[in-house]
């Protein structure tokens, strides 16, 4: 099963992240084909991201390398540095460990189209910058940044 069919590839709406911080994501829509192609030492994601829509809340892993590539469209990559424009053919990389928490926010009028890709840690630790959340790759849960857990929404669609 070499090449995949993406129209058979389910399209998730949305964000996990409990409310509000699900809010400037509920626009996005992911396809796993990772996930899909039986991957699992890292994750491949086909994102598209609406006029207005954010790529996710800005974090950073501690044991997780990421990489985005624009495949269409334009977003502005927001880093504790600043913000940075992503045409077609830009990319990104994203170091574990770096805690230089990121997002990308797509403020163009048309519908951006990225893949992601980033390794898979069962020792994890997503960190939140901007928010009070965290989340451990092994158990999967949101918490407050003392450990106090987040009630868990339904997964998106």
């Amino acid at each position: 099963m070499a090449k995949l069919d993406l129209a058979a590839v389910a399209v998730r709406r949305g964000s996990s992240y409990p409310a509000p911080h699900d809010a400037p994501c509920a626009g996005r829509m992911r396809q796993r084909l990772g996930d899909a192609g039986g991957l699992e030492d890292f994750g491949v994601n086909l994102m598209r991201l609406p006029p207005g829509g954010w790529s996710s809340q800005r974090h950073w892993h501690s044991h997780e390398d990421e990489f985005v590539y624009v495949l269409e469209g334009e977003v502005v990559l927001v880093e504790d540095a600043g913000e940075t424009v992503l045409r077609a053919g830009d990319c990104a990389a994203f170091p574990k460990g770096t805690g230089d928490g990121h997002h990308m926010v797509n403020r163009s009028s048309t519908t951006a189209v990225l893949l992601e890709v980033g390794s898979r840690s069962l020792e994890d630790l997503t960190m939140y910058s901007d928010i009070d959340m965290k989340i451990a790759s092994p158990d999967d849960r949101y918490l407050h940044k003392d450990g106090t857990p987040y009630s868990k929404p339904p997964e998106p669609a």
